[in-house]
């Protein structure tokens, strides 16, 4: 597969969104499905429009997984879950890191294959919060890559 990566446009936030979804459903099990609820128009309303988002596409020019960026952080990166083990969240996080300067990211510590893919990458836990940014009793690991 042939992956391309650019900035993604507002009127791609409906399809970022499904892809968020689906992608927290299968990986996130520690989330309620009010949980999700309440995420959900938090992330299509306030943080895909504030962040710097990249979309990856597959030949066909589908979307198939997505990253948002503020300043050297990735604070979001999700792939669809039929898609995923295709290499498309490395190439979204190697662009992040050799295009846009990325060394920090936070992960929900009760995601072990998130934990796990960016431990892979190089990325080491260097603090620990006992909540998520909204307050919600999900603990973050604040990771960080050596240069």
């Amino acid at each position: 597969m042939n992956i391309k990566i650019q900035q993604a446009i507002k009127t791609d936030f409906s399809k970022l969104i499904e892809i968020w979804e689906a992608s927290v459903r299968a990986t996130h099990d520690f989330l309620s499905d009010e949980n999700i609820n309440e995420l959900r128009p938090l992330i299509l309303h306030t943080y895909l429009p504030t962040l710097a988002v990249y979309k990856a596409t597959d030949d066909k020019n589908q979307i198939e997984g997505f990253m948002g960026v503020d300043q050297n952080r990735i604070e979001m990166l999700f792939i669809s879950p039929d898609s995923r083990g295709k290499g498309i969240g490395k190439a979204l996080l190697n662009f992040g890191i050799t295009e846009l300067g990325i060394n920090e990211l936070d992960v929900n510590e009760q995601n072990a294959q998130g934990v796990g893919f960016y431990q892979h990458q190089g990325f080491k836990v260097f603090n620990r919060s006992e909540t998520d940014g909204q307050g919600n009793p999900f603990p973050l690991l604040h990771m960080r890559k050596q240069a």
